[in-house]
């Protein structure tokens, strides 16, 4: 029996109004009671007018799907005429989770309120003359053109474009006295993601589900399976929608990093690189241009060491980008008689870099292409995070927060900490990477041991003592 026959059958007088309706009146308060008797307390709509945004952070199965599709059809009923956006990852999942999926907008949304449904182009029309399209987030230029009253954004932090598509869908969400969207997503520590939960109270409203609030309605199977991750990172995230801290998982570790005491002079610079990774498009608003000026010295003890100068990022056509870098490239660093111009700008050989290369040739500036070869991100910059763990690696400490690196290294230092998981762009990542790299290949820069016929016989014969020396199997008792 349906929550509403439920209620009918116990209160005549609302029986009897009720047989009074029209089949589709009927069809809605059907629709509406069963969803909220089956509804938990995350998947209702927040109260208030004053946000713009529903985040739904839910483990896997918590019911984000439902939740949406629900509140976005009856949105799309309430304003006759409405137009709603629904964008997803990609189109099959559009069409496969959204529109069709178990708990999508075709399996929630009453029979007898559907005007037409389209499944290549992905809309569905309402007898109201309401209107939802869907679009898939890998496709940002698509956003434009349209203009919506709200949408549903399902998996907002597993997007491709995430920023381009999310500012794309900003503009295009502006009708009605109202604007509303709903984000339901699995928490990841994007850059999108922590600021919309920053601005929780404001225009955002923020909701929280682990999958065990929902575990009822998924398969025993299932509930068994994912035992497995409790007590993991990954289980904090997937099954209790924690964000975990985008830092976490960075294949470089922030206290590797060694802070040059705030006041302390700088040393005497051997060697002094500036490290470009060029956006991969000429649209301003996609990727940015990065560079790290890196200054090698030889310090009091120890081996050869780098201290970061300088870095910045900037959206920037090429246009804009040769005399930048010239500009840069003029820059004196260090103190006194030690002061010290660039030896070298390395700028990776592709995309904008490549007409970069050649203009600084043209211009007599010292450059050297890069090229990475086969190796991908991840790889590259693995290659050399044994140089930073060993302490080779330094940064200016803050002059006003002791104990933290200074204001313009922290964006760096945090994107470069937060690769690969955490971070929408990797700019910072390229320019250390190969500029490290250029300066390990180059012979500045060793962590290895020494050649064998550099180390001392007195050394080798105290080793072939100790090796060789008495020792006993605990396990021959």
């Amino acid at each position: 029996m349906s929550a509403a026959a439920a209620i009918l059958d116990d209160e005549p007088y609302l029986k009897e109004e009720y047989a009074k309706l029209t089949p589709v009146q009927q069809a809605i308060v059907n629709w509406q009671m069963n969803w909220l008797k089956k509804a938990h307390k995350h998947q209702i709509e927040p109260p208030g007018n004053d946000w713009a945004i529903w985040l739904m952070l839910a483990g896997r199965g918590a019911g984000k799907t439902r939740a949406s599709a629900e509140t976005l059809l009856m949105w799309a009923w309430e304003e006759p005429g409405s137009r709603w956006l629904v964008s997803a990852p990609t189109s099959g999942d559009i069409r496969g989770t959204c529109f069709e999926g178990d708990s999508g907008l075709l399996n929630v949304v009453p029979k007898e309120l559907i005007a037409d449904y389209n499944k290549s182009l992905h809309e569905l029309k309402l007898i109201n003359g309401s209107f939802i399209k869907g679009i898939p987030a890998s496709e940002p230029e698509r956003f434009r053109g349209g203009q919506w009253h709200g949408g549903w954004c399902d998996e907002l932090a597993a997007w491709d474009y995430l920023q381009d598509s999310w500012d794309m869908i900003q503009f295009a969400v502006r009708l009605g006295k109202r604007t509303r969207i709903i984000v339901s997503t699995t928490p990841k520590p994007k850059p999108l993601i922590m600021d919309l939960i920053s601005r929780d109270g404001d225009d955002v409203v923020v909701t929280k589900a682990s999958t065990y609030v929902n575990v009822a309605n998924l398969a025993k199977s299932f509930q068994k399976q994912i035992l497995q991750y409790e007590g993991t990172k990954l289980g904090q995230q997937e099954i209790h929608a924690e964000l975990i801290d985008p830092e976490a998982g960075g294949i470089v570790k922030r206290d590797w990093f060694r802070l040059w005491p705030n006041g302390k002079p700088f040393p005497k610079f051997e060697y002094i690189i500036q490290s470009y990774d060029c956006a991969t498009s000429d649209k301003t608003y996609n990727d940015p241009t990065g560079s790290i000026t890196l200054g090698v010295y030889k310090p009091m003890d120890g081996g050869m060491s780098v201290l970061i100068l300088d870095c910045w990022q900037e959206h920037m056509q090429y246009p804009d980008l040769r005399p930048k870098v010239i500009e840069e490239y003029e820059v004196v660093y260090g103190e006194g008689r030690d002061r010290k111009l660039v030896d070298l700008v390395l700028v990776e050989d592709k995309s904008a870099g490549i007409s970069l290369i050649q203009d600084l040739q043209r211009a007599h500036i010292p450059v050297h292409a890069y090229n990475p070869g086969r190796a991908d991100k991840t790889q590259r910059l693995s290659i050399v995070a044994n140089i930073i763990k060993a302490g080779r690696v330094w940064v200016p400490e803050s002059s006003v927060n002791k104990g933290y690196v200074r204001d313009w290294a922290e964006g760096m230092i945090s994107q470069i900490c937060s690769f690969p998981e955490g971070t929408e762009h990797d700019e910072f990542v390229d320019c250390i990477s190969q500029g490290l790299r250029y300066l390990r290949d180059a012979g500045w820069i060793s962590i290895d041991a020494p050649p064998r016929d550099e180390i001392e016989q007195e050394d080798i014969s105290d080793a072939d003592i100790y090796n060789n020396r008495g020792r006993e199997n605990p396990y021959s008792a």
